[in-house]
């Protein structure tokens, strides 16, 4: 905003989804339905790789990363696996958890590798601690009525954002004995609008037409006060 010479803004979307182009050109290594160098890069000019991650990693480390940002429950048995292979290529990081994860365990309906390319494409590109600081920032930079729209596509981000925007439509504070009249008491800035607290999700028919969208929730808040 800063860039554009935009002070104040009056609608902001942030769509946190991983774009269907990335996802659908093999060469960026995002996907485990091709074979490709290890990238994983939102930003090719930026580094390091997945593959730089993985080559460096201790086991330890990777566990622990497993396990915060894709939520997998075989998270030391992967990176067990992983460490030892210290896979370069797309494939080689599927044969590396299929080997970890057996046949049994496997979610139903999810490829067994989605938590772990999860997890190192959010790594890789520091995506929640961007979000962490867009959250910070962003909102005070509203116009009075302007509105934060934020879509979401797995729980680790739906949970930053509703606790962000739920802390920021809070009243403020005051000290219980102090007698303050309600009509007195300052309001809270920000409001989530009722219609949205739970959040929006796609109807049937879109996630039919657009099945990416399953995962996705909306969220919205709105600045009420100067």
């Amino acid at each position: 905003m800063d860039r554009l010479g935009v002070a104040e803004a009056d609608f902001v979307l942030a769509d946190l989804g991983v774009s269907s182009h990335q996802l659908d050109t093999p060469q960026r290594g995002f996907s485990f339905r091709a074979n490709a160098a290890l990238d994983m890069r939102m930003d090719p000019t930026q580094a390091p790789t997945a593959a730089d991650l993985l080559a460096a990693i201790s086991e330890d480390e990777l566990a622990r990363l497993l396990a915060r940002y894709g939520e997998e429950p075989h998270a030391r048995a992967i990176a067990r696996a992983i460490v030892r292979d210290r896979p370069k290529t797309t494939f080689d990081l599927v044969r590396a958890v299929e080997s970890a994860v057996p046949p049994r365990a496997r979610p139903q309906g999810k490829h067994v590798a989605t938590r772990t390319f999860q997890a190192l494409r959010i790594a890789v590109n520091r995506e929640l601690e961007q979000l962490d600081d867009f959250l910070a920032t962003v909102p005070e930079r509203l116009a009075p009525g302007g509105r934060l729209c934020v879509i979401t596509y797995h729980s680790l981000e739906d949970r930053r954002v509703k606790r962000r925007f739920r802390e920021l439509s809070r009243p403020p504070d005051l000290p219980r004995h102090l007698p303050v009249p309600d009509a007195e008491r300052p309001r809270p800035r920000f409001a989530v609008p009722a219609a949205a607290r739970r959040g929006c999700t796609p109807s049937a028919e879109e996630i039919a037409a657009n099945p990416r969208a399953r995962s996705a929730r909306l969220r919205i808040l709105e600045r009420v006060e100067p």
